[in-house]
């Protein structure tokens, strides 16, 4: 039987803790090392300067400081692994046990206001979709994840990246060896200013200046050399005076392509880590073979091409050095290396943006598998083709709901079964059956598990009018705002068929419109309201869009019979114990009989 995801993560805790204790043991006992080694040889080379022992005895402290020193920065390097270990296994401890909102990544900066599903079904900020899921270091895997939950994927892609999350979901040893690369826990790469360095134009125009440039470069060390032999500087100034005549006109090329290198040099090197990871792996699943090929560069790997830019970056770091600068500038040190960054971009340039779509689809497939397998009793949703959509859940549950607290619904939207009217009380759970119709095909289409016994769907394109907000700024009144994405819906569903059966699911066609409407036109009177939703929900039934509605509005559970029998009434209830009100959040059949505002003004002391 396999070990529980909580289970293996407490035990792979342990470890790296009693490791990290382990190293900061041996990282104190090797800084006193270092310090008795350096003490000792200041002893030394002060009874050498005074004449009391011979300069040989300074030797062996000076190996042992050195010995050292190589020690203790591989001790340190294994401690700040450790640590991220650590905080690698917390991290996927609290989503196991349910206390993970505040710390991961929220993905703020995807935020898009006029999305139509994002901020409704709270896919990015503080306790969403997205920080639940992504474990990605780097900002292309942020980006793909992203991306995957904001477009629907096409029914093939989604049973590509389903293949491949179930081959990455046993491996956590690679997740934490994802974790642990590089020294940044999340790095900014900015991917778009880095392919546009990647792909630019060379900076050094004329190849026959390169040559010249090792032929002074090597008589500069051959006139030194003479004047090291025969004391006459004559030769040497010459060679560095034929230097100068020859950098100047290009300095200004020269300087800009050293330093237009440094920020990509780092950025690429964080990528560096991932990549290698995946060049040591191999796959069976078609999509992660597919990424694993695209790494092909010729007999060069990706990461040890991009570790080659980023020594060529930390060899111009040494022009910086006082005593290597004078060096440098007889050698031509900045002019050869930037022939070498240029002859670098002209050969893997091409390749850059395709490393970057690589890291960022694997770690964002590392992200859903790293979720299976903290869910394992999450299942894979059923992907169906038909001319009519269909999202047909059992005992569908919200992912980002503790699971003491979550209750599960069946939900179906198959057959003759369009709408779901779902009218009840405040606070009885109408809202959050919607989120959880949302955020559930969200994970479906992604290619994510799902949280229920079983869903099929079709191909669907979501939208939602949960958190629909006013705009001081930009004039708008909640109302107004409202309706303007409800239009915007209506144009997703597209042109009516007249008989509900919407157009054809196929690649020619799209996806049909999955509709979650909280509250409809709740900001009008209530004749506007019924006269307002019967005919917009009518349009959307005709053009072929499934969905829910939520009211306490009762008269609005007259649009199930208008458009009976493609609208069912479904309700919400509570029920009174102890001078309390309860709330048990199962959806039942028919509309709901009775409300709780009174009871609910009365519970928090209004004098009614």
């Amino acid at each position: 039987m396999p070990t529980a995801p909580g289970d293996e993560y407490r035990s792979r805790l342990a470890d790296r803790r009693a490791l990290h204790d382990t190293l900061n043991a041996r990282d104190a006992r090797l800084s006193a090392a270092r310090l008795v080694a350096f003490g000792v040889a200041v002893a030394l080379a002060s009874a050498g300067w005074m004449g009391a022992l011979s300069w040989m005895w300074l030797a062996a402290p000076v190996l042992a400081f050195c010995v050292l020193i190589q020690r203790h920065d591989r001790v340190i390097r294994r401690r700040d692994a450790a640590a991220r270990a650590i905080a690698f296994y917390e991290r996927g401890l609290a989503r196991v046990e349910d206390r993970w909102i505040g710390g991961g990544e929220p993905g703020d900066r995807f935020r898009d206001d006029r999305h139509l599903y994002a901020n409704d079904l709270d896919v990015f900020g503080r306790g969403s979709l997205f920080e639940l899921l992504s474990i990605a270091r780097t900002r292309a895997g942020e980006e793909t994840l992203a991306a995957w939950l904001t477009t629907p994927a096409a029914p093939d892609d989604v049973r590509l990246r389903q293949d491949a999350v179930t081959e990455l979901t046993p491996s956590l040893d690679l997740r934490e060896a994802l974790a642990l690369a590089g020294t940044e826990v999340r790095a900014s790469v900015d991917s778009e200013a880095l392919v546009a360095w990647a792909q630019e134009p060379p900076q050094l125009h004329y190849r026959w200046l390169r040559p010249i440039a090792w032929a002074l470069s090597a008589a500069a060390v051959g006139s030194a050399a003479w004047w090291g032999l025969s004391g006459d500087p004559g030769l040497f100034v010459a060679v560095v005076g034929l230097e100068l005549l020859y950098s100047i006109p290009q300095r200004a090329r020269i300087t800009r392509a050293l330093h237009a290198a440094e920020g990509p040099a780092r950025d690429l090197d964080v990528l560096a880590h991932v990549l290698e990871r995946i060049e040591h792996d191999t796959f069976s699943a078609s999509r992660l073979a597919a990424l694993r090929g695209s790494l092909d560069t010729g007999r060069v790997p990706a990461s040890v091409a991009i570790r080659r830019l980023h020594r060529l970056v930390e060899l111009h770091d040494w022009q910086h050095n006082q005593f290597f600068a004078p060096i440098a500038a007889a050698m031509l040190w900045g002019t050869h290396l930037a022939w070498a960054i240029d002859a670098w971009r002209s050969r893997y340039g091409s390749h850059v943006a395709t490393w970057l779509r690589t890291v960022g689809e694997f770690e964002a497939l590392s992200s859903l598998a790293a979720y299976r397998y903290e869910h394992p009793d999450d299942v894979w949703p059923q992907l169906a083709n038909g001319p009519r959509a269909t999202f047909d859940g059992l005992a569908l549950g919200h992912p980002l709901l503790p699971a003491a607290r979550m209750v599960r619904n069946d939900v179906r939207l198959a057959g003759d079964t369009r709408l779901l009217v779902v009218s009840g009380s405040n606070m009885s759970g109408k809202s959050t059956l919607l989120r959880t119709v949302g955020v559930n095909t969200v994970l479906a289409l992604a290619g994510a598990p799902v949280r229920a016994s079983s869903l099929q769907l079709t191909p669907l394109a979501v939208g939602a009018t949960l958190r629909i907000q006013d705009s001081l700024q930009e004039g708008r009144s909640r109302f107004f705002a409202e309706i303007t994405r409800i239009r915007e819906l209506t144009d997703v569903a597209g042109p009516s068929t007249g008989l509900g059966a919407g157009p054809s699911t196929g690649p020619a066609a799209g996806p049909c419109l999955l509709f979650l409407l909280d509250e409809l036109f709740h900001g009008t009177n209530s004749h506007d309201r019924l006269v307002g939703a019967s005919a917009v929900l009518r349009t959307l039934v005709d053009r072929g869009a499934i969905g829910l509605i939520t009211t306490h509005d009762l008269a609005l559970t007259a649009v199930a019979t208008d458009l009976a029998p493609r609208a069912v009434n479904v309700h919400f209830d509570d029920h009174f114990e102890g001078g309390e009100i309860h709330f048990d959040y199962r959806m039942k059949p028919g509309p709901v009989t009775r409300s709780n505002a009174i009871a609910l003004m009365r519970a928090v002391g209004l004098d009614l």
